[in-house]
This record gives C-alpha cells, sequence and structure tokens, in this order.
C-alpha cells in the first residue's frame, strides 16, 4: 500500500513517528492483521514492527485481538481523535500544576537571585536585543506593558493591537495612562484611549523608557531597545500622531 508523504505527514501531527503511522493507515485499510501482514502491506522492517505496534497500542491508536496468531484491530480515525485530545488535555494539566509548584519552589527563588545578581552587571541603557516568532514577539511586547506604572504608548494596526489587549488592561490596572493610536478602535475599553490614524511607525513605549519595535506590521520580528533617550524619541514621534 503506498500512502503519500503530505499524507502520513498530516497523521504524525496525532503525535505519532512515520512507522507507527504507516502500521496504522496499514491497519485502517484491513480492520484485522497480523504483524507480518502490516509489515509488508506498510514496507516497514519486521524487526521493527513489534516494537511500533505496541506503542501504538499504548497510544490507543490499536486493541491487539486475542487469540493465535496475534492480530490487532485499528481504532475508528475518529474515537482516536478524542483520545489524543484527552491525552492532550491533561498531559497540559499535569505541566500547569509542576509549573504552578515550580513558582513558589526555593529554585525558583535561586533563579531570581542569580537573575538579579547578574542585572547589576548590566546598564539598562546598554540593552537592545531582538525577538523572533510571533508567540515570543506577542509575549515581550506583552511584559513590557504589564510593567508599566506610568504609561503605554502604542502605535499599530488594529488587528496586532487585539493580540495585545491583554497587557494594555493589565497597565491600567497598575495605574498606567494607556493611548492607541491606530486606524480603528479595536478594544472599546473606557480606560484605554484611541486616536484614529494610520501610522508608518509601529511599536509600543512602556514608561518612556521601553520600546519594542516592529519593521514590518506582523507580530513575527521585533526590536526591544530599553533607553531612555532613544525612548524620548518615540515619545515625541508617538505626541505628534497622537494630535493628528
Amino acid at each position: 500500500m503506498i500512502v503519500e508523504k503530505e499524507f502520513l505527514s498530516k497523521i504524525r501531527d496525532l503525535g505519532i513517528n512515520s512507522y507507527e503511522a504507516k502500521l496504522w493507515t496499514a491497519l485502517l485499510s484491513r480492520g484485522v492483521a497480523t504483524a507480518g501482514e502490516l509489515s509488508d502491506i506498510a514496507n516497514v522492517p519486521r524487526s521493527r514492527s513489534y516494537d511500533v505496534l505496541e506503542s501504538l497500542e499504548r497510544k490507543g491508536f490499536i486493541v491487539m485481538k486475542l487469540g493465535k496468531p496475534i492480530q490487532y484491530i485499528a481504532v475508528s480515525p475518529q474515537e482516536v481523535i478524542e483520545r489524543v485530545k484527552g491525552k492532550i488535555r491533561e498531559d497540559a494539566q499535569a505541566q500547569d500544576r509542576m509549573l504552578e509548584e515550580l513558582k513558589s519552589s526555593e529554585v525558583i527563588q535561586s533563579l531570581h537571585n542569580l537573575f538579579d545578581k547578574g542585572s547589576q552587571h548590566v546598564d539598562p541603557a546598554e540593552i537592545t536585543g531582538i525577538v523572533r516568532g510571533q508567540k515570543n514577539v506577542v509575549s515581550h511586547m506583552q511584559s513590557v506593558m504589564k510593567k508599566a506604572k506610568k504609561s503605554v504608548k502604542l502605535c499599530v494596526s488594529p488587528d496586532v493591537a487585539k493580540e495585545l489587549k491583554r497587557g494594555l488592561v493589565k497597565a491600567t490596572k497598575n495605574g498606567a495612562i494607556v493611548q492607541v493610536v491606530s486606524s480603528q478602535d479595536p478594544f472599546r475599553h473606557k480606560d484605554i484611549a484611541v486616536r484614529n490614524c494610520s501610522p508608518d511607525f509601529r511599536f509600543v513605549l512602556a514608561d518612556d523608557e521601553q520600546v519594542v519595535m516592529l519593521p514590518h506590521d506582523t507580530t513575527e520580528f521585533a526590536v526591544w531597545i530599553h533607553s531612555d533617550v532613544f525612548a524620548k524619541n518615540f515619545s515625541t514621534l508617538f505626541s505628534s500622531l497622537w494630535k493628528k
């Protein structure tokens, strides 16, 4: 049985490897089969078939049929998806519990002490970094805004602004004055002031100290600068956009 590589690649999103995908699809086509039969159909080495089938059994993709010779029964794709979803939820909950326990542990306190010690050797005016990846960029911008105590000035498109709403709301709770320049108001929040404008510049400015710039109107890539002098230039730029 020939299965397209693209098809197998998508099946692997269920959390199985190439051999597992081949043997499972082979078993789906037969309903019930022995390891030898599946090995021939899927073109998987017989020396690996038993281990792979055992792994599929543990993951809930197949069931071993009682009797001799040993045969395997395929579990329906719909049921497999439900089992995978359940496993993901269980893993996520376990990971969440572990992280919550870690937050109050001595390990984290030790890491904080190391961070504080290392920060003493860094001049904030010299901090410049590049952040890559949508999740990392959004998280970094959120982090900068959440720590703001005085002001947050945001200049982005409505789509990007929506991704950053949580950080903006947190800043308002800190007592910071939040101002947004965008082509439309994506928030309708009483504590977030929005002026309509389609700016050529895209950035967030926190407490007139830290700037996170987006070279393009996406959150795939950003430049982070922690400099009072540099931030003042962006504060002046934002003021001119705000007055427009």
